[in-house]
């Protein structure tokens, strides 16, 4: 049986260089970083390394970059942090984010007493920036803006440097989940200049369990783990040095071949499109996913005219990996709280799945695709 595997946005396969550096660290670099002998000292020395590497990619300095155990973390670390440090008392934020916003924006309200206001969301799923400034006018209190970079669902692109200008004349603070972002597309953090950002390696051929947050200077950081000093004193635990490594060549890697890779995977997503339509003309796409240059180059997202609950499954059983929800929920039975607030409600006889590619998607993984999907619909 063939494997075709289309669900990279809930995570992609690790890069042969990325586990040949983790590979030699797990051998040569046991030591912990912490430690004052030779081991530890080198082990301290790749992390700095890795963070340095980082921090010029996105054209930040080092002192910036927080070592996680992935985007929710970072999330969770930079949202706890604006109310618990910054003294942000309103979080202005939709309701089509990730999770770990959203569940985390909840907990802080429920726990801090803060006032959350969600931006109105377009039919197209984006964000309304005209309501955006409305919110933003409409206050005295310290105001964080929590919207995220690329849905991780239906890959609309926020216009980050328009949310940039806004928050800024209106002095608010701006966090952005780039979990969807970091590996695929470039950003400068000095001519966009977003406070917070997250990352995740295994978004883009990196290993799982290790992310970034990205404060920009001046912010203090308010750990939310305890119990010992490491990322000079912003988060404890004994830092990934595998992870840490695979995270910062599988980022190298990307950013070599980044826009090549963008086209590639524009005209994967274009050709798959026309071969979708040539099945059924009826065949729809949920908010921006269909138009390349408003959504991510690595998510489609399909509104089929069927409603088939056994797709998913079917597909699977032919070898293709798809999702019918978020990146994390993969293989949850719950519907799209993303899809739920865009999705006309006529459409009601349709089922969403996302095909999402990435740099070693082929065309023939495609054609094979459409062939399977022919027969299912």
């Amino acid at each position: 049986m063939k494997k075709i595997y289309l669900d990279n946005a809930a995570t992609t396969p690790m890069a042969k260089e990325v586990i040949d550096v983790m590979q030699e660290s797990m051998l040569e670099n046991f030591g912990n970083p912490s430690s004052t002998h030779q081991f530890g000292r080198k082990a301290k020395n790749l992390v700095e390394t890795a963070r340095k590497n980082i921090a010029h990619l996105l054209n930040s300095s080092a002192s910036e970059i927080i070592f996680t155990a992935g985007g929710t973390e970072a999330d969770n670390l930079i949202l706890h942090n604006a109310i618990n440090n910054l003294e942000v008392k309103r979080i202005i934020t939709s309701k089509i984010e990730h999770h770990a916003v959203l569940h985390t924006v909840a907990f802080l309200q429920n726990t801090c007493n803060i006032e959350v206001v969600f931006v109105n969301i377009l039919p197209s799923g984006d964000v309304s920036l005209k309501h955006l400034e409305d919110l933003l006018i409409k206050t005295d209190k310290k105001t964080l803006v929590s919207l995220m970079h690329i849905n991780n669902e239906i890959g609309n692109i926020l216009p980050l440097k328009q949310v940039c200008d806004l928050c800024q004349e209106y002095q608010a603070l701006f966090h952005s989940d780039t979990v969807q972002t970091i590996g695929h597309y470039s950003i400068d953090l000095q001519k966009t200049p977003i406070d917070f950002i997250t990352a995740s390696a295994h978004k883009f051929h990196g290993p799982k369990g290790v992310g970034f947050a990205y404060f920009r200077k001046g912010f203090g950081i308010q750990p939310m783990f305890h119990g010992g000093d490491q990322e000079k004193g912003a988060r404890s635990s004994t830092e990934n040095v595998h992870g840490i490594l695979g995270m910062e060549k599988a980022f190298l890697i990307a950013s070599e071949t980044l826009e090549s890779d963008i086209i590639t995977m524009n005209n994967l997503k274009t050709f798959f499109m026309k071969e979708l339509k040539k099945i059924n003309p009826n065949i729809l796409f949920n908010g921006q996913s269909s138009n390349i240059e408003l959504s991510s180059c690595t998510i489609l997202n399909v509104l089929l005219p069927t409603q088939n609950e056994l797709l998913l499954f079917n597909l699977d059983l032919y070898g293709i990996a798809v999702s019918g929800g978020s990146a994390c929920q993969s293989g949850s039975s719950k519907g799209s709280h993303v899809l739920a607030e865009i999705t006309d409600n006529n459409l009601e006889g349709y089922s969403s799945v996302r095909f999402s590619f990435s740099r070693f998607t082929k065309k023939e993984d495609l054609i094979y695709t459409i062939q399977q999907l022919k027969k299912l619909l």
